[in-house]
């Protein structure tokens, strides 16, 4: 049997990609700034007011400004060039981040519901004008976080998860606007702590996702957005390949992609076209999100000495 291992380690920079790192290095610390002194504020508010609406929004922002400043971290070590111990570099920690931030979150939303649940039993006096201007302030600092995220929303699993964020922070705000106003009207103090209650349901819904998702890429799980039919077909289209099995896909970082596989040819044909072959191969796969590729070549004729081919 003929083996030929070829590893396609090459990093493929696509245009403008510095442009885009700083933009996002740009979004990410611009973010941080405004959710701190956001949270900084709801957090002094919320305690001289009794507010647990307040609180808990807090507690969302807060653990909004530890996904960014874990997401820029990630964006940083991810640009580590890779070393004989750390051989893919340190793209994974981008996959790592996304997982702790949804973790994080479920955490918060934990504490904050239980108090939540306290003061629904035992209402407080609140002020729901405060509250609602707030909040308000929330909506703005939100909306305009997200939308410097908005466009590459798409492209990366950390700044989708920062995205969210933003938005569903920018609805909860909205909620608590409301239920300030409720308060102002009809005194019923019960509505903040139940208003605590709704955002840690907005919460979970949000993360869920997240948090399967950054799970099954940390376990190196096929990426959502590629069908392992769709490449096995791939692969099969180009010439003199007549088998393809052992295929193995998952992911490097939020944004690329590796797999293996072993491939059989055609008998006859030279090694300069068999590496050919390979080239063209990885060029393909590289267009359907496989960035990194190792190919083992095997002929018509062999037997796959791995018994789960």
């Amino acid at each position: 049997m003929s083996h030929q291992h070829d590893h396609s380690h090459h990093h493929h920079h696509p245009p403008g990609e510095e442009m885009w790192a700083s933009d996002h290095n740009r979004a990410f610390k611009v973010g941080i700034g405004l959710n701190v002194v956001f949270v900084l504020i709801e957090i002094v508010v919320g305690i001289l007011n009794n507010s647990m609406s307040l609180l808990t929004d807090a507690g969302h922002n807060l653990s909004d400004v530890a996904s960014l400043l874990l997401s820029l971290i990630a964006f940083r070590l991810a640009k580590k060039k890779s070393n004989d111990t750390f051989t893919y570099g340190y793209k994974k920690t981008t996959i790592l981040a996304a997982l702790f931030n949804a973790v994080f979150l479920l955490i918060t939303v934990g504490i904050l519901g239980f108090e939540s649940v306290h003061r629904l039993i035992h209402p407080e006096f609140v002020k729901g004008g405060v509250i609602a201007w707030v909040a308000a302030v929330g909506i703005v600092v939100n909306v305009l976080t997200a939308l410097m995220f908005f466009k590459s929303r798409k492209s990366d699993l950390n700044i989708k998860s920062a995205y969210l964020h933003m938005m569903s922070d920018a609805l909860v705000s909205a909620g608590v606007v409301a239920g300030g106003i409720v308060i102002i009207w009809t005194h019923w103090y019960w509505v903040d702590p139940l208003i605590g209650l709704v955002v840690m349901v907005v919460i979970l819904l949000s993360t869920w996702s997240l948090l399967t998702h950054s799970f099954k890429l940390s376990v190196d799980a096929v990426p959502p957005d590629i069908s392992i039919s769709d490449i096995r077909d791939l692969i099969m289209q180009q010439k003199d390949i007549v088998e393809v099995h052992h295929i193995h896909i998952w992911a490097l970082s939020t944004t690329e992609n590796a797999l293996t596989a072993h491939v059989s040819l055609s008998e006859g044909l030279s090694f300069s076209e068999k590496m050919a072959l390979v080239r063209r191969l990885k060029h393909t796969l590289l267009h359907h999100q496989i960035h990194h590729s190792t190919i083992e070549i095997e002929t018509e004729t062999a037997n796959c000495e791995q018994k789960d081919c």
